[in-house]
């Protein structure tokens, strides 16, 4: 079985199946064509069924030295072509994928459970790879070009991309794909991953529901949308909520939920829609609660304003090594949005506007772990008082409740 899979994958990211595969897109473009059929309306299967037939037909009339398996596959990278993603569809429909990178035509890697690993697909040149970018933004009316290089956007079901092409990307076109889980972790997939122990999610449960502001902090891929998502979920199901997100990722099954997505500036640099101008029009649609998916610009003053002002129990997240690391971050943040005090009143602000801190991170091999859990205390001289209520202790891979040890 080993040798078989192998067998595959050189076969599949040989040159000569590249140059086939081109050739076979091609002829069935036309053949569509001159047949009038638009196989994006078709289901799945049907288009699966009429494109294996036709490559066999192909094979055989080509006379081509290609075997059954090689001819089903074929088949389905070609419809992937001609209505997915090209190579990476399969990627995206791996629900053990966690993000999907590509490094030019030649370069394709994925995360799963936490490490990269390199995959067995490839693109044919760089302008295949700019094929597949201009799929993805079609539906949005969105475009990527030398005047436009750069551009985010998401596929149908949520997943987060990200694009970049040549003269800006050097080696080649670069895309990089945060999948959005069809499942998202539940209390239980946490508790039986080691993410967290039942004991800190009875704990933060109790202060969501007894409204605390709680920030979730954490770098890069350490969980911090996971756990808003699930931690949002234990607010009482009376309370109106509003969700303020640069691209729509948290799901709540509330009754009573508001999504709002802010909108990137249009070719004329115009239309813009902020994360800012999104939580002031929050203010003015009676929220009981806001959860802002990210805090990372000028929005942060309007953030603490709200948690300060009788929204209690609202929640975010900000990028951020540590609790500490969090709080300097706001500080800075805060300058940016032309806070015009001294930093004792922003700590001030802060102080009054947060109550919870929780970090979350991923290990060297992976594994996402909640690291800690403060409490946001008064301003004392010139710094914040924190208290640690629960912390991850590494040798043991567990986490210790520090309020039953005495920790002040």
């Amino acid at each position: 079985m080993a040798s078989l899979v192998e067998n595959t994958e050189r076969f599949r990211l040989s040159d000569e199946y590249q140059s086939l595969k081109a050739r076979l897109h091609q002829h069935l473009i036309r053949l569509l064509e001159d047949r009038g059929i638009q196989i994006e309306e078709w289901s799945r299967g049907k288009s699966r069924d009429f494109i294996r037939s036709q490559v066999r037909t192909y094979v055989k009339e080509q006379r081509l030295a290609v075997n059954q398996r090689e001819a089903d596959l074929l088949a389905e990278d070609t419809l992937d072509e001609l209505v997915g993603f090209g190579p990476i569809q399969n990627l995206i429909d791996d629900e053990d994928v966690n993000d999907i990178v590509v490094n030019g035509p030649d370069q394709v890697f994925t995360e799963r459970a936490g490490v990269l690993r390199s995959e067995a697909v490839r693109f044919n040149d760089d302008a295949h790879v700019i094929r597949v970018i201009q799929r993805i933004l079609a539906p949005l009316g969105r475009r990527i070009d030398e005047s436009t290089p750069m551009v985010d956007a998401r596929l149908p079901d949520g997943s987060r991309v990200n694009a970049i092409i040549p003269p800006i990307a050097l080696d080649g076109p670069c895309v990089s794909i945060r999948k959005f889980r069809a499942n998202p972790l539940t209390e239980d997939d946490l508790v039986r991953l080691k993410s967290v122990s039942r004991e800190i999610l009875a704990f933060l449960q109790d202060r969501v529901v007894r409204r605390n502001n709680i920030l979730v902090i954490g770098g890069t891929g350490s969980g911090k949308t996971t756990f808003l998502n699930l931690i949002s979920q234990w607010i009482p199901e009376d309370e109106r909520i509003i969700t303020i997100e640069d691209a729509a990722e948290l799901r709540l099954h509330h009754e009573h939920v508001v999504r709002l997505e802010t909108r990137p500036p249009n070719l004329e640099g115009e239309r813009e829609i902020t994360a800012r101008d999104l939580v002031r029009n929050a203010l003015r649609m009676r929220p009981d609660r806001i959860i802002v998916g990210e805090v990372r610009g000028n929005e942060v003053l309007d953030m603490l304003q709200a948690m300060n002002t009788g929204h209690d129990g609202s929640m975010t997240t900000l990028h951020a090594n540590g609790p500490r690391d969090a709080i300097h971050r706001l500080q800075l943040l805060a300058g940016f949005a032309g806070f015009m005090g001294d930093e004792r009143t922003l700590l001030h602000q802060i102080s009054s506007a947060l109550d919870m801190i929780v970090h979350v991170s991923r290990l060297s091999d992976g594994r996402r772990r909640l690291m800690s859990v403060q409490r946001v205390g008064e301003v004392v001289g010139e710094d914040l008082e924190m208290t640690e209520l629960f912390a991850y202790d590494p040798e043991a891979d567990s986490h210790r409740d520090l309020r039953t040890e005495g920790a002040p």
